[in-house]
């Protein structure tokens, strides 16, 4: 229970952390791709986590020395979220795992305010579609913000609704771009998936529980 006392809050992101939709973008993006003549593979789209949806298209153009005038990136980025939603629909209750839920249960039973932090503007369509929204205190995502990870904005602006300090809260994030916008603003870091398997985070993590019983 290392300074477990001084947290308060636990931010999460989403996609990685709470639910995994990594394949869904990976198909979203793949298809596009194969549309327009772009190459995209799973290294790219590893490299996409916690990236809103217009810096990703700008990765992708620029690994392959791609120009595209604004209005045909919004255009795109458009038609991938669409296909995203379209993925989106296979979530249901269910694919919320037992240990995500354990994990948030325990939480809320021992006091700590909960939120989501997320670059994603698809935030509130997949907690609802997997049920798990009432765990939430707060919800902040790409609607709420102007810059996306690793600028601090969503965990900021998070911990403000929260009504917190930066400092009596802890982010569990899969992304490198997530722990540095978390420790950027003077948030602990609990890294899982990904970023847990490069030791990033200030605690690494395989799982959510596993954090839950850290600080309870």
């Amino acid at each position: 229970m290392e300074n477990s006392n001084l947290i308060k809050a636990v931010i999460f992101d989403l996609d990685g952390v709470i639910i995994s939709t990594d394949e869904y973008h990976y198909l979203a993006w793949k298809r596009l791709a194969d549309e327009t003549g772009l190459y995209f593979d799973r290294n790219m789209n590893s490299a996409l986590r916690g990236v809103s949806r217009l810096e990703s298209l700008n990765i992708i153009l620029s690994r392959q020395g791609r120009q595209m005038s604004e209005t045909d990136k919004l255009q795109l980025t458009d038609k991938k979220n669409s296909y995203y939603k379209e993925y989106l629909e296979h979530l249901t209750p269910a694919s919320l795992t037992e240990d995500t839920a354990n994990a948030l249960t325990s939480l809320r039973k021992h006091g700590y305010l909960l939120a989501i932090g997320s670059s994603s503007k698809n935030a509130r369509l997949i907690l609802d579609r997997i049920g798990c929204g009432t765990y939430f205190d707060v919800v902040v995502d790409g609607n709420d913000i102007k810059r996306s990870k690793p600028d601090p904005e969503v965990f900021e602006l998070a911990a403000k609704h929260l009504g917190v300090f930066p400092e009596n809260c802890i982010v569990a994030e899969d992304s490198e771009a997530g722990i540095e916008a978390a420790a950027t603003c003077g948030m602990r870091t609990a890294a899982v998936g990904y970023a847990a398997k490069i030791r990033c985070g200030d605690w690494n993590f395989d799982k959510l529980s596993e954090l839950a019983k850290k600080i309870v």
